[in-house]
């Protein structure tokens, strides 16, 4: 073992809170003394926060041994606990009989216990250690503690240790109260790079060490790098680094065994890595032989760079005005298409040629002297029988009989009138209506509007 090797008394790096290595960096003092004052000035509620491993136990034990003979205390550590186990866990601690009674009744006898050691001139101090772990159930009972009281004092003061979480659990809307009454809040934070040199300078020195300085600086420096400055992963490594120390016999300890040491812990991924911008990180990936990284290239002449620019320019411009001519093309076609359907013409339906053989009118009379009608004549007839019929279908109404119809309102309705002439022409164009004064549903009649004279 290293500690006959380096003539140490006792173990400098244990696992334990031993008040007698607790080193006092300004951080410590400050939370001692806040946590002392607090107590002496019965403030109620306390809190210590820090990060795991900075040495919060170790400081509560020094906070009671400053406080010996003075107060009486219960140190509770079994946090995975209920509201009643809790109260019987502190009772316990104070020296109270918890057994078979139930929540009012310990509550009872509670209260009459910090009256008499407060007649007596003692405080009572409840120490809770990974206070994070409560539930907000028992968190709500341990506020409720804080209700033990005087007129003009608390009976009760409760000191809050734990890890970060416990701020935040104090801070959430169910635990408003219990986050208003603590009265003092302190907080560890980790060592600084001078203070680890001095953290395990000082644990050598209590454990008996009286040599020449057992880690160099550099070594000192991988400490605090790898630890991040807290104690319990300082002393970790240092315990480690020593014991491989002996095994080299090596009468001081460099870096490269306190860098192997923390390797053996697993610390070498949790060290800060300095931070590589991603330009650079992508393009150290792949290193290339030397001749190729720093091989001269040959200048690319100012004219054939400048020529090629305008070249790739004017091609890009090509393909740009190529597609805006298609589309304008496009464009125009479809629209003297739409023109052209709006505006096309039927053709005029002719009548068929006349035959080679076909002879004239003139020569036609000569022969028979008979009146002849041309292929003129013959479309002027054509277009005023169509005229006549326009006219006639113009001036007449079609018309379905609804039920309770009769010709008379019909007629009196739509052609204005009902007399022997309208009788005359609706038998005309109704040839199969026998009688005018019948109508059936669903019928149809015509019927003139407006063209026929009165006689």
């Amino acid at each position: 073992m290293f500690l006959d090797f380096y003539k140490l008394r006792e173990q400098p790096f244990g696992v334990t809170p031993d008040p007698r290595f607790l080193y006092f960096s300004p951080g410590h003092r400050e939370a001692l003394a806040s946590l002392f004052y607090g107590i002496e000035t019965g403030r109620g509620f306390l809190s210590l926060v820090a990060e795991p491993g900075m040495g919060k136990t170790t400081l509560l034990f020094q906070l009671l041994k400053r406080w010996k003979g003075f107060v009486h205390s219960a140190f509770l550590f079994q946090t995975q606990c209920d509201s009643r186990e809790l109260l019987r866990y502190l009772m316990e601690d104070l020296g109270i009989d918890s057994q078979d009674r139930d929540i009012v009744r310990m509550h009872a006898d509670l209260n009459d216990f910090l009256f008499r050691e407060a007649k007596s001139g003692k405080r009572v101090v409840l120490f809770v250690d990974e206070a994070q772990n409560l539930s907000d159930s028992v968190l709500e009972t341990v506020r409720l503690l804080s209700d033990f009281e005087a007129p003009d004092r608390k009976l009760l003061q409760i000191v809050l240790a734990g890890q970060p979480e416990l701020e935040q659990r104090v801070m959430r809307p169910g635990l408003t109260q219990l986050g208003q009454r603590i009265a003092v809040r302190t907080r560890l934070n980790p060592l600084p790079a001078a203070e680890v040199v001095r953290y395990v300078n000082h644990r050598l020195h209590v454990s008996g060490y009286q040599g020449p300085p057992l880690f160099t600086e550099e070594a000192f420096a991988v400490v605090a790098e790898r630890s991040r400055g807290i104690p319990r992963l300082i002393n970790h490594i240092c315990f480690n680094a020593l014991s491989l120390g002996c095994a080299m016999r090596a009468k001081q300890i460099d870096r490269e065994a306190v860098r192997e040491a923390a390797g053996d812990l697993l610390l070498d991924s949790q060290a800060p890595k300095p931070q590589t911008h991603s330009f650079y990180a992508q393009n150290s990936q792949v290193k290339k032989p030397l001749t190729e990284r720093y091989a001269v290239q040959p200048p690319v002449p100012l004219f054939a760079s400048f020529f090629s620019g305008m070249k790739e320019s004017l091609l890009h411009q090509r393909v740009f005005q190529t597609s805006l001519l298609a589309l304008l093309l496009l464009s125009l076609a479809i629209y003297l298409g739409t023109r052209a359907g709006a505006g096309a013409v039927q053709p005029v339906r002719q009548s068929n040629p006349p035959s080679t053989n076909a002879k004239t009118s003139s020569e036609l009379k000569r022969e028979g002297d008979a009146p002849v009608t041309t292929a003129s004549d013959g479309l002027q007839a054509m277009d005023a029988q169509q005229t006549d019929a326009s006219q006639n279908s113009s001036n007449v109404f079609t018309y379905v009989v609804q039920p309770n119809d009769t010709l008379r309102a019909l007629c009196l309705s739509l052609v204005g009138r009902y007399d022997e002439t309208v009788q005359n022409e609706i038998r005309k164009l109704n040839p199969n209506l026998k009688d005018l004064k019948h109508l059936s549903a669903g019928q149809e009649i015509r019927l003139p509007l407006g063209s026929t004279k009165q006689n």
